[in-house]
């Protein structure tokens, strides 16, 4: 398996996402895992990854991701502007491949920046790696949508389990796909097992194909209970994320986020399944229904 990348270095381990591919990877017990986190993170990981610290200076860096096979970023907006840094480094390292913190709405469509002009950063980033090609480093972008079962079960694509209550947009008729963290993980560790194919390609993958009506008449089946229905529209979702942003709120990001899946901005392409070539059989992943993942998702 002389692909396979089995030495890993992981930035922002202690994030959301960092933290579903960290877990991932360490289960997998087939990497050795390096976790790299700033000077003054207090941020706790598992025994069995080794954790280090580092200024961020382009020295350290280099100095870390010697001996590296790859090179997973899992930062955080504030610092998707960094990660040039992280790829010069890695190059100089002698890094095989980098993976860019993508793993959420697909950055390389234009109506997903008109909602999140944040991911300008992302999808430069991406022209960048594609640009370091001739010099020896391969790249991997992966676009999950949003987190299926864990924005469920917190409440952030706006059904909320303790209240039955849903926001539904614009009827709730459009289709998306979501993806779950245990799938999000794996097609991580899939890339790095099976490294040929997601070399220097930006892959798309979803666990669920569904509508938000389907959502709610599942949760209602389960439940055994008549929701509370709060309908909105992607224009007074947008317009209220756009206000507050503009205040200096960043919770007005969310609503962004939400319309990437659940907008009617034309050109979104937000069912992967449909509108983009889903790597799902390439990865190893399967579609999941509905059904069973909220079934999960209440009895968790």
């Amino acid at each position: 398996m002389a692909s396979y990348l089995k030495n890993v270095a992981i930035i922002g381990a202690s994030g959301r996402i960092g933290r579903i591919i960290l877990d991932s990877l360490d289960a997998s017990s087939q990497f050795e895992i390096t976790v790299i986190s700033r000077k003054e993170s207090n941020a706790n990981f598992p025994p069995s990854v080794t954790a280090l610290k580092t200024d961020y200076s382009d020295k350290d860096l280099e100095a870390l991701f010697k001996g590296k096979d790859v090179v997973i970023s899992a930062v955080g907006a504030s610092a998707f502007g960094e990660q040039k840094k992280f790829v010069d480094a890695a190059i100089r390292a002698g890094v095989k491949r980098f993976i860019p913190s993508e793993f959420s709405a697909n950055s390389q469509n234009d109506a997903v920046l008109q909602l999140l002009p944040l991911f300008e950063q992302k999808k430069e980033l991406v022209e960048y790696l594609k640009s370091k090609e001739t010099d020896g480093l391969t790249w991997t972008g992966i676009a999950a949508s949003g987190l299926f079962d864990w924005g469920l079960a917190n409440g952030f694509l706006g059904f909320d389990i303790t209240s039955h209550t849903a926001t539904i947009w614009d009827g709730g008729d459009k289709s998306f796909t979501l993806t779950n963290q245990k799938a999000l993980g794996e097609a991580v560790a899939s890339v790095l097992v099976h490294s040929h194919e997601g070399r220097n390609q930006f892959l798309f993958i979803a666990s669920v194909e569904t509508t938000q009506k389907d959502i709610l008449a599942v949760l209602e089946e389960e439940s055994g209970v008549k929701w509370t229905v709060n309908e909105t529209t992607t224009d007074i979702q947008v317009n209220e994320g756009v206000k507050k942003l503009a205040a200096g709120d960043f919770n007005g990001a969310f609503p962004l986020v939400r319309a990437t899946a659940f907008g009617n901005t034309p050109g979104l392409h937000s069912n992967y399944a449909k509108e983009e070539k889903l790597a799902n059989n390439v990865l190893g992943l399967e579609l999941e229904t509905v059904n069973d993942v909220i079934k999960r998702v209440l009895s968790e």
